[in-house]
């Protein structure tokens, strides 16, 4: 295909070439003009990375030998970095399978031999366009799924918090005197409306975090504190079913007075947290408790980082083995009578990642469940 063939409403892919021989850029340059590709060349490594930082390229051709930054360095450095879009890496060698299988390690995507053969350069750009442009089309939908998604939970809101109040109002008698059959009607509408709200907010909760547009304030958190906050909060659902719902410092305490619970979060959505996992815990639990407890530990991948657990157990009837290694992934519901959107927890497990934690489950069915949540102590924290 030459570039008079090529549709006016297409782009052309642009692809940056890199040796330091001058007759070897010259050769290639001359043959991918041809088919109509737009290029860029670069004579060392150092240029072609500020080049592809400055406009990301659509393909990279990469001398392996070149003085100074070699080809295997400059595809280590590009994979490196996370800002940039996939860019496919075809690595141009003339020694044996050894480099070949180092470069296509540190991160490159195919390989042809010295002295290029003209045909087998062509196809081989082609092949690897074809994956970039396959790439780039599946995380263009993803977004625009991403996007879409959380375009329609934010227009949802609007209208469900406008029936919200307005259903309010109805219950105080601002529209007249309601027939107990016409107040129990509103009562059962009022709880349904409630629960899109909260699951349209949910919802757009996860598509912040998954599209990383979610912006946290990191500021001393004390989760003793925050955990008293919420175990009053929720005391009246607990008292509804005749539960017990107790905070206890440590489950086997030595000097409960030296627990450590300041860690370096997001008030609100630790917060968002905890109101799930007691919330959830109440509210699968028909007899018996929720014990929420607090304990100090060093970190399991490095012993010098203490940390703090929270631990919500309940006497509930349990989550089966088979469901729990899938229960924090998007829309993965119980298969109990409770169950909900299945975003809660997924929710719950991005918030407590991103403040560079764990949550994890230990359950048996008709035995309840313990929801373990390990953060980070705040250096140098003290209370």
């Amino acid at each position: 295909m030459n570039l008079s063939s090529l549709s006016p409403f297409k782009k052309a892919d642009r692809i940056l070439v890199v040796d330091d021989s001058p007759d070897n850029v010259f050769l290639i340059q001359a043959i991918l003009e041809e088919e109509g590709y737009k290029i860029a060349t670069a004579s060392d490594g150092l240029t072609a990375l500020a080049k592809v930082e400055q406009s990301p390229p659509d393909l990279v051709l990469l001398d392996v030998m070149m003085p100074g930054m070699d080809g295997f360095e400059v595809t280590k450095r590009l994979r490196e970095n996370t800002s940039l879009p996939f860019i496919p890496i075809l690595l141009i060698t003339a020694y044996d399978h050894l480099s070949v299988a180092k470069g296509l390690d540190t991160g490159a995507d195919d390989f042809i031999r010295k002295p290029v053969e003209v045909d087998e350069l062509l196809a081989r750009v082609r092949s690897l366009l074809r994956l970039k442009h396959s790439i780039d089309e599946r995380d263009q939908i993803a977004k625009q799924r991403e996007d879409f998604v959380s375009r329609l939970t934010h227009d949802l809101r609007t209208p469900l918090i406008a029936a919200d109040r307005m259903m309010g109002l109805m219950q105080q008698g601002a529209l007249g005197e309601l027939s107990p059959s016409m107040k129990e009607a509103l009562d059962t509408m009022v709880r349904s409306n409630k629960n899109l709200l909260a699951m349209a907010n949910t919802l757009l909760e996860v598509y912040r975090y998954e599209a990383g547009r979610k912006n946290l304030n990191f500021i001393p958190v004390d989760i003793r504190d925050l955990l008293q906050e919420v175990v009053k909060e929720l005391s009246p659902l607990a008292v509804e079913k005749n539960l017990s719902l107790q905070l206890v410092r440590d489950k086997n305490p030595q000097d409960t007075a030296q627990i450590k619970t300041v860690v370096q979060g997001d008030r609100l959505e630790l917060h968002r947290v905890f109101t799930n996992l007691i919330g959830n815990a109440i509210k699968f639990t028909d007899t018996g408790s929720v014990h929420v407890s607090l304990a100090n530990t060093t970190g399991n991948a490095n012993p010098d980082e203490p940390e703090v657990i929270v631990e919500v157990e309940d006497t509930g009837p349990g989550i089966p083995v088979e469901e729990q290694a899938s229960l924090f992934e998007r829309f993965r519901q119980g298969k109990h009578k409770h169950a909900g959107s299945g975003l809660g927890l997924h929710l719950s497990r991005r918030i407590v990642e991103t403040h560079n934690g764990t949550i994890e489950i230990k359950s048996e069915v008709n035995k309840g469940s313990r929801f373990i949540v390990r953060l980070p102590l705040k250096r140098g924290s003290h209370s």
